[in-house]
């Protein structure tokens, strides 16, 4: 091979090394980048999306003037399981529930972990769409033990929802209010799932939000 020849080979060569290196560089920044707007977003536990997640995709919903409902959920004896079992064993439990509840089906949207044992959905639906989704969470929830090398725990949770026609404006902090009285009165009551009543009056809370 000539002089020259050899040149533009290594010279080419040498560009195309650079390019390989710049690329794999530029890859793994844009991993490192998913990677922590995923943390940023979802919950480390479940793997659910988080708060900030669940909010902004209710005022996306709001936004779009579309027909939509929140239901909360928490669950019944959750520091009981975090005491006597350890704080590994209620992940475990929490990271369960968040199972049952991303299995769930349309018109749930998303389902989200918002803090504690308090779990969300985003439903997009008419008020029977959202009350239904409320009563499939609720009995999801019953209808699977949480099994340990030990034993089974059985695992219950406290419903409430509201429901926001598309005709009616409305912000995310009232809808998580009225879906929060709801679930208070449900674990009050024992009734499993409640709904919020626009009529009815306001229930005081006077619990810790995720220490029963």
């Amino acid at each position: 091979m000539s002089p020259i020849l050899q040149g533009i080979v290594t010279t080419v060569g040498g560009i195309l090394a650079g390019l390989a290196l710049a690329g794999a560089l530029l890859w793994r920044q844009q991993q490192a980048l998913d990677a922590a707007r995923y943390q940023a977003s979802h919950d480390e536990i479940t793997g659910l999306p988080n708060r900030r997640l669940f909010l902004t995709r209710l005022r996306a919903a709001l936004a779009d003037r579309v027909a939509v409902g929140v239901v909360l959920l928490d669950l019944d004896g959750f520091k009981t399981v975090n005491d006597t079992l350890g704080h590994d064993t209620g992940n475990l439990l929490l990271a369960h529930v968040g199972r049952l509840l991303a299995a769930l089906d349309a018109p749930v949207e998303i389902a989200a972990r918002l803090s504690g044992d308090e779990f969300a959905l985003l439903v997009r639906g008419d008020h029977e769409d959202v009350a239904a989704a409320a009563r499939a969470a609720w009995q999801a929830i019953g209808a699977a033990p949480f099994r340990l090398n030990s034993g089974e725990v059985s695992v219950s949770g406290s419903v409430g929802y509201t429901h926001n026609p598309a005709h009616l404006s409305a912000n995310p902090r009232q809808l998580l209010a009225e879906a929060d009285a709801a679930m208070y009165h449900a674990k009050r009551s024992g009734a499993g799932v409640h709904g919020h009543h626009p009529l009815a009056a306001p229930v005081g809370r006077s619990r810790d939000r995720h220490h029963h």
